[in-house]
């Protein structure tokens, strides 16, 4: 076989669930945008929810907007992978939409926190890789809040005083990066879901593959 049949060989995988956790301004959501934008064959989860549509949003693409009957229907049924009440509204990831894109060798990403990631590890651990992203430090979060200019003071110090509580939850992660340089925390995250995506059991087509070369398992 040629270097050039080589290069295009793809082999059949199923997809991933990627996690990414962090307390707002880790840069959690600067490196989901820098993967998405990297990887056609990578697609954001998208939730439910029962919160009215706000404007510019689209549906389907921003949220899936169901009232609350439907949405405490679905959850009798077992239709979400995580599911949780915040403030008056519950938010929820379809459990359908993202089997599809596993089965067809997709990876999906998920914005979650620690209690929707614990949900997701009872739902469908063989398929969830979890990355937590901490801070360099305490001091440089707090800059990183306030440079954002986006919060008022009293909404920064809530937001501190809830980071101490989340990252208390690193252990029950796969993986940690400490985000320090964005470029290089990209690049480890990436490199996280390259292994992952090698890994023996998500190769569902490795065994044809071996068949047609002559090798038996």
């Amino acid at each position: 076989m040629s270097s050039a049949d080589t290069s295009s060989l793809e082999i059949p995988r199923r997809g991933l669930m990627l996690v990414l956790s962090s307390p707002s301004g880790a840069g959690k959501s600067t490196i989901s945008r820098a993967l998405l934008a990297k990887h056609d064959d990578l697609t954001m989860s998208v939730s439910a929810t029962t919160r009215p549509m706000r404007p510019g949003e689209v549906e389907g693409r921003d949220y899936i907007f169901v009232d609350t009957s439907n949405f405490e229907k679905m959850v009798e049924e077992r239709e979400f992978l995580e599911h949780a009440k915040v403030f008056d509204n519950y938010y929820g990831t379809p459990r359908g939409p993202v089997e599809e894109s596993l089965q067809s060798g997709k990876d999906v990403l998920f914005d979650v926190d620690w209690q929707g990631t614990q949900q997701l590890r009872q739902n469908a651990r063989d398929d969830l890789v979890s990355i937590f992203i901490l801070p360099p430090s305490i001091a440089e979060l707090e800059s990183r809040l306030y440079s954002r200019a986006q919060d008022s003071e009293e909404v920064v110090k809530g937001r501190m005083s809830k980071a101490t509580s989340e990252m208390s939850h690193w252990a029950e992660y796969d993986y940690i990066i400490v985000n320090q340089d964005i470029g290089e925390s990209v690049m480890q995250a990436e490199a996280i879901l390259k292994a992952e995506r090698l890994k023996r059991e998500r190769q569902i087509g490795m065994l044809d593959f071996l068949r047609d070369m002559g090798v038996s398992q």
